[in-house]
């Protein structure tokens, strides 16, 4: 009689996700948002080519908060992830909240709106500047998504005060390069109520192997 041996197969992968810094200040800016030593030429190249992308809403928010006017804005980190690592891009943009946006916070006041439905990471390839009357991304992607036309839930905690923060991973299943983010109300893609959007010099991703972490943080600022 054979005897036979079952044995464990498969591979296990572990993915550190970094904390990046939460309020944000010029030291922030420039250490996470900047070409520096120690970074890989990637990151560095890519840090230079954002900069105006970065710049257009650093200078709003530096202004507000050196002056101590309060200002609601999000911040929004990138890592990548490839089958070599890690690769921190960093700060990629800081943008003012949209009209949408705020219309909903207030109507989350008088009960016809939910809050925490802001949890939903929209990816895209559209390159033209954000503006506070936005209502969606220029182009986001649809069949890229791990499940088709569907936006990716991300996790969502408190980052200290006035801080809110939400975190999802772009795993895409074609080779894209992402250039836009946005956090929306609804899962579905082609509609929701659009929070915030970014947009950053693009970020190439292959069809296997990688993907891209978005960190957004939400500053709600007391004073006034």
């Amino acid at each position: 009689m054979r005897q036979a041996t079952a044995r464990p197969s498969g591979s296990l992968s572990l993915k550190v996700f970094h904390r990046w810094p939460q309020h944000i200040t010029l030291w922030v800016v420039l250490k996470h948002g900047l070409p520096r030593p120690g970074l890989g030429r990637e990151v560095n190249s890519w840090r230079l080519r954002n900069l105006p992308n970065l710049w257009r809403g650093a200078r709003t928010v530096l202004w507000a908060r050196a002056r101590g006017a309060p200002v609601h804005y999000g911040a929004l980190y990138l890592d990548k992830f490839t089958p070599q690592g890690r690769v921190p891009y960093g700060l990629a943009s800081l943008r003012v909240v949209t009209t949408a946006g705020v219309n909903a916070i207030r109507d989350a006041f008088i009960g016809t709106f939910t809050l925490s439905n802001f949890k939903y990471h929209a990816f895209g390839s559209a390159t033209a500047a954000e503006a506070v009357g936005d209502t969606a991304l220029g182009a986001e992607y649809t069949t890229q998504y791990v499940t088709d036309n569907t936006r990716l839930t991300g996790t969502q905690v408190s980052a200290g005060a006035g801080i809110y923060e939400t975190v999802a991973t772009f795993d895409p299943d074609a080779a894209v390069t992402v250039a836009e983010h946005g956090i929306l109300s609804q899962a579905a893609t082609g509609g929701g109520t659009l929070l915030d959007r970014s947009v950053f010099t693009g970020v190439p991703l292959a069809a296997t192997g990688d993907s891209l972490q978005a960190t957004y943080d939400l500053t709600i600022a007391a004073g006034g």
